[in-house]
């Protein structure tokens, strides 16, 4: 039976989860698939991956550029949405690329001339180690800034955090 714990954030409660050993989730409070696969856990504040993600948050939130690899990282997934995460955590601070830019680089991966960039969306979306495994630095093209479990404002002020110029990005018209 999974772990959890609670963080505290500038942009709200966070939700911790592992196996005792691994990070498997990492929740913002109120976002899309919140604990999803997630029923019942058991409340420790005492392993050594939740003090060490709790450092590598602070870290984060202070403005640092905290390595992942600090962190055992277990999101459970699809073989393909393992692949799409595992490219997620390459995306630099402070840069990001479209869902396009990342179809390609997934298809390439894969062997195939192109793939579905809404395939792509679709394990972005459910990524469940939120912030860390950095979903929000994935953009529509041209700057659109569509997509994010945790909400575009939530996209935006991590953007922004990260010190991104955003006069290049807008908000999809409804």
């Amino acid at each position: 039976m999974p772990f959890k714990t609670t963080y505290f954030s500038p942009i709200g409660k966070l939700t911790l989860v592992s196996n005792g050993k691994s990070l498997l989730g990492l929740f913002i409070e109120g976002q899309k698939y919140f604990l999803s696969k997630f029923d019942k856990m058991i409340e420790n504040d005492n392993l050594e991956i939740f003090h060490k993600t709790k450092v590598w948050l602070e870290r984060y939130f202070n403005g640092e550029k905290p390595n992942i690899k600090d962190l055992s990282l277990s999101p459970q997934g699809s073989d393909f949405a393992n692949i799409v995460w595992s490219e997620l955590i390459k995306i630099p601070y402070g840069q990001t690329i479209t869902y396009g830019e990342l179809a390609l680089t997934i298809a390439r991966k894969l062997g195939k001339v192109k793939m579905s960039a809404q395939a792509i969306g679709g394990a972005v979306g459910h990524n469940p180690i939120s912030i860390i495994i950095p979903c929000h630095r994935v953009v529509g093209k041209n700057g659109n800034l569509t997509g994010y479990a945790g909400g575009l404002d939530l996209k935006i002020k991590l953007l922004e955090h990260e010190k991104l110029d955003m006069t290049k990005f807008y908000l999809p018209k409804k």
